[in-house]
């Protein structure tokens, strides 16, 4: 079970760059695929690594949960301020 996991992990992270690098228009997009790239190199993690690094793993996915709402929050104020989370839209400028 673990051998398929141990392919799938790193495609899966690059699989993660590539849609961050092809929708770095849209700020959501970006977002949920470095959250996937978090959750890849944490499976990553679990499969190479021993128990007793457990304690990484949860700060890992700790960072990855902060990382996560603090990029909602600042796509959700940008989408008020501005009505899209295109990036973009942060050059023009309304006075």
């Amino acid at each position: 079970m673990t051998t398929w996991m141990m392919l799938t992990a790193p495609i899966l992270v690059m699989l993660s760059i590539t849609c961050v690098i092809l929708q770095r228009q849209h700020l959501l997009m970006a977002l949920l695929a470095l959250e996937a790239m978090i959750l890849a190199l944490v499976i990553m993690t679990i499969i190479t690594l021993n128990t007793s690094w457990s304690m990484f793993i949860i700060v890992m996915l700790t960072f990855g949960a902060c990382e996560a709402s603090l990029g909602l929050a600042c796509m959700t104020a940008m989408s008020r301020s501005y009505g899209n989370d295109r990036l973009n839209s942060l050059t023009t400028n309304k006075c």
